[in-house]
């Protein structure tokens, strides 16, 4: 009996059998993903950062939209919400690319479709001034991102830490999600050569 060859089903179970016992004494967790197939070897955390951000991109969403519910203007996109701010912003008037190039986005016609929105809802306004269209809020505009300001004091800023340590953290993430996004669109550009 001993001297009988092995059946090749014995194989694979041994393998399996190693890999389990492998994975049982290694102490890493396994990586929290949404699409285990993209996990690369190089860098699973990557795929582990990338679910991060969906999900994160989607509470911020959620948060952005809600709080200008509660702020009292309803049925607005996160878009539209970004742009108002954006357009309040500094209190300068804003031409549409300039709008589109600093918040990274590439199709200009779906933030002029948003910024005709805001102009119906009377928070911004725009004017021709030359060959250029400059949008600048209202005083009712203002008024409703005044009011958000406060709803995102006592709801958000409120539930971090009064010691400044998650501030810290916040701010090295900021500039490490300011790197990706420059990595990502170097990435966007090459894909589109193939």
């Amino acid at each position: 009996m001993a001297d009988q060859p092995r059946s090749r089903t014995t194989k694979p179970l041994a393998k399996t059998e190693s890999r389990r016992a492998a994975r049982i004494r290694s102490p890493a967790p396994e990586l929290l993903v949404s699409s285990a197939h993209l996990v690369s070897e190089k860098s699973g955390e990557l795929s582990e950062f990338e679910f991060g951000l969906i999900i994160a991109g989607h509470a911020f969403n959620r948060w952005v939209v809600r709080c200008m519910a509660a702020a009292g203007i309803k049925d607005l996109t996160t878009l539209d919400v970004l742009l108002l701010h954006h357009v309040n912003h500094r209190a300068r008037e804003k031409k549409l690319g300039d709008i589109s190039f600093m918040l990274n986005i590439e199709d200009t016609h779906v933030v002029s479709y948003s910024l005709k929105k805001l102009v119906s809802l009377g928070v911004i306004k725009s004017e021709k001034r030359g060959k250029e269209v400059v949008f600048f809020t209202t005083s009712k505009g203002q008024d409703y991102i005044q009011r958000y300001r406060e709803i995102r004091e006592a709801c958000l800023v409120s539930s971090l830490r009064a010691d400044d340590s998650e501030n810290l953290e916040l701010g090295e993430l900021a500039r490490f999600l300011r790197t990706l996004s420059g990595l990502y669109d170097q990435a966007a550009r090459a894909a589109t050569s193939l």
